[in-house]
């Protein structure tokens, strides 16, 4: 059990709408919510089976009623001074909270029976969160509050989402009142007490780096090693607490600690399993919100002695949330932690070892601290989440370059029964997997093929979706490669098409597929790769490279010209690019962005691109290029967007799967992304997205708002073009094409 004094995601007041309610409910993932007056009292309860009788006793479903209608009157509640054995009483399989009240009533605090996620500053450490990564400071300022400072400007670039110092009275700490160690001191203590005596920051000095964190955005944290410096950073307003491991088993201190109220982070190094235990015992009874960190008090750790292997061990007993304070060498031990489920990570930092104090020896440096937060949050995203295995983008990719199909071996007729004779298995996987050829055989053809043609999930349940003609307030088209041109468009009414190139197509005869003019316009989307495994980019640090880009990307304006010969509705057509700015490793530093979009301005400018309208296409922070995912780095935030387009005149193809992506990515808010870049496009890809890496998915499956959508292109996007750019939307005559355009065409774009 623990005391939490974080409630609002606990609370609704009075008179608030029953929808509001369960949003919190399922906000807080307790299934429970308290209502309160506007002064606090606490008046009743809603959980999820309040809700469900209501449900049933009610004939009048409306979720817009006053929470008061619907919530439990018969609660229980405590006053807060309750003793926390008493409290333990009260839970039951059915309760996990009791709010707790002060003496008129009012909702002040939680108890809560599981300890299963923590709670410090703005953030919640739970097994599905991101690991806290404190940056331990100590007293490596050496006395120093510049260099503390400094430490924290380190912290924040390495994006720690903490910085923690110490704190000592040396007067109340130490038999002799802190003065200089006297004879009876062993060496070690007079070492200490000789560096403490040279290198604390006063009280003062402190709350002044406290402020620092928070100008700075960052929690500060500190150790009081005495009830006077506890006082003092209770004095301050301190969010939350680490004990050191000297002190796990001072439980004087500890109790001093859990009487504030606030979270406490417990060091476990020099302590026996026992003593933990009692330390665990005894913190649960005060009713503590408590972590436990694995941790070897030795400087350095011998990798040895780490024993990594203790983690799971001490969640079970600890009951709470456990995490890893390292004094070894290195940054693979915290790294290895998080793998084994460790959520809270200290590391020691400086900015030099070899400066005066044990902690120097066993810190990090700046550039190792981001190093290891950076691979800790590589390893979190490894980890994934323990649900029902799915594809991921890149799997989607190599299943249709890779897998095998069901394909047909002979011509059939639509109403002609398929048998197990006619299926064999090929290469590419772009149609249904083999797995599914008993499904298959017995089903009556709903179309006519040839021999070769793919099977698709529509010959076994429902045919495919297709439409004549679809009514948009602005130009539509479809993307098409050459030789499924004819079948795509065919009884079809389209403004246009945007030819999709590959690199062999800038070396194909268009007489192949084209023998008269035809009478709709027309777009063409740049390859990206090219041949030699070249992948386009106008922003290459290499000159070279460069160049050869602007070579290829010259051989495509030409051919956009020659394409222009069979389709004479278009006397310019927009030209899609995808301009460069990748990096395979990580990403480049945002400072160094200006001079890669000058480069591509330079790049631009060696180019004719008299005959088309250039469309650079926005991009998403992980394209798929074909040697697998990588970082972008331009054309991705939208304020660059707009300062590109203003200096050079030059125009973009908004990708909404792209632009979404990033904005998931980065937290940008979508509407104000459009906002910004929809006054400078030309063309659109309008397709959905999900996460940060879930490209062209089909639409209405995804993150995308497209009645938030619609509003903005009718204001600041008028009559722009648009074409649906599913991933392998192409496939089984257009289905996907079809599908998206009906749905857009009810959303009304």
């Amino acid at each position: 059990m623990r005391i939490e004094k974080r409630i609002k995601d606990y609370l609704i007041f009075s008179g608030d709408r029953l929808i509001d309610a369960l949003k919190r409910i399922n906000d807080n993932q307790s299934r429970i919510i308290f209502v309160v007056e506007d002064n606090g009292l606490l008046i009743g309860s809603l959980s999820d089976g309040d809700f469900r009788r209501w449900i049933t006793c009610n004939t009048r479903f409306d979720l817009n009623v006053p929470v008061d209608e619907v919530m439990n009157r018969q609660f229980i509640a405590r006053p807060i001074t309750t003793k926390p054995a008493q409290l333990q009483q009260l839970f039951s399989s059915g309760r996990d909270l009791i709010p707790l009240t002060d003496d008129s009533g009012r909702f002040v605090a939680l108890a809560r029976k599981s300890a299963s996620n923590f709670e410090i500053g703005r953030y919640r450490i739970a097994e599905d969160r991101p690991a806290f990564i404190i940056a331990e400071v100590g007293n490596n300022h050496n006395g120093d509050i510049q260099l503390a400072k400094q430490l924290v400007e380190h912290a924040i670039a390495a994006r720690a989402d903490c910085v923690k110092f110490q704190m000592r009275d040396l007067e109340t700490l130490y038999t002799n009142q802190g003065h200089t160690a006297e004879a009876t001191y062993d060496l070690g203590s007079q070492y200490t007490l000789d560096l403490l005596n040279r290198f604390q920051l006063s009280t003062a000095e402190l709350y002044e780096v406290f402020d620092y964190c928070y100008q700075k955005q960052i929690l500060p944290l500190c150790t009081p090693w005495d009830l006077v410096s506890l006082q003092r950073l209770q004095n301050y307003g301190m969010e939350g607490y680490k004990a050191a491991s000297a002190d796990l088993t001072n439980h004087q201190l500890l109790e001093a600690l859990a009487r504030t109220g606030k979270p406490l982070i417990c060091s476990t190094g020099m302590s026996t399993e026992a003593e933990i235990r009692g330390s665990v015992t005894f913190l649960r009874q005060l009713g503590a919100s408590f972590a436990l960190l694995h941790c070897n008090s030795t400087y350095p750790t011998p990798f040895k002695d780490v024993n990594l292997r203790y983690l799971p061990r001490l969640r079970e007993l600890a009951g709470t949330v456990v995490g890893y304070s390292g004094h070894e060498r290195g940054i693979e031990v915290p790294i290895a932690a998080v793998a084994m489920g460790a959520r809270i990570i200290e590391k020691h930092l400086t900015v030099d070892r070899g400066m005066e104090g044990n902690d120097h020896k066993v810190s990090l440096l700046p550039a190792e601290f981001a190093e290891m937060v950076s691979r800790i949050r590589n390893v979190e995203a490894a980890l994934g989440q323990q649900s029902e295995r799915e594809l991921t983008q890149g799997e989607l990719i190599n299943r249709e370059n890779l897998a095998k199909s069901l394909v047909i071996n002979q011509a059939l007729r639509k109403g002609t029964p398929i048998t197990r004779e006619m299926i064999v298995v090929q290469s590419p996987g772009q149609g249904l997997q083999p797995n599914r050829i008993d499904e298959l055989v017995g089903k009556v053809a709903n179309r006519d093929f040839a021999p070769g043609d793919l099977f698709f999930a529509s010959d076994i349940s429902q045919p495919i979706c297709k439409k004549h003609h679809y009514r948009f307030s602005r130009p539509y088209g479809i993307p098409v490669r050459y030789h499924d041109y004819a079948a795509l468009t065919a009884d079809m009414t389209l403004d246009f098409v945007e030819f999709h190139l590959s690199y062999h197509d800038l070396d194909t005869k268009l007489d192949q597929f084209f023998s008269t003019t035809q009478p709709i316009g027309y777009a063409v989307h740049s390859p990206e790769l090219f041949a030699g495994d070249h992948i386009m980019d106008l922003a290459h640090s290499d000159a070279n490279y460069r160049q050869h880009s602007i070579r290829e990307l010259q051989r495509v304006v030409t051919i956009a010209q020659v394409i222009g010969g069979y389709f004479p509705a278009t006397h310019h057509p927009v030209l899609v690019v995808n301009a460069g700015g990748w990096s395979p490793q990580g990403f480049i530093p945002k400072a160094a962005h200006a001079a890669r979009y000058q480069q591509v301005a330079e790049s631009l400018e060696q180019i004719d691109l008299s005959s088309v309208a250039l469309a650079i296409q926005t991009m998403p922070p992980f394209p798929w290029h074909f040697g697998g995912q990588s970082h972008h780095n331009l054309f991705v935030d939208p304020d660059e967007i707009a300062a590109f387009c203003t200096q050079t005149g030059h125009r973009i193809c908004l990708d909404v799967s792209h632009s979404l992506m990033a904005c998931n990515y980065y937290q940008w808010d979508f509407a104000e992304f459009l906002d910004k870049v929809l006054p400078y496009t030309i063309h659109l890809h309008i397709v959905d997205a999900q996460g940060t890496d879930g490209e062209g998915i089909q639409i209405g499956k995804g993150d995308v708002d497209f009645n938030m959508l619609k509003a903005k292109l009718q204001q600041l996007a008028p009559g722009v073009s648009f074409i649906p750019e599913v991933w392998q939307g192409h496939k089984n005559q257009g289905e996907g094409f079809w599908f998206a355009l009906e749905f857009l065409e009810r959303v009304g774009i």
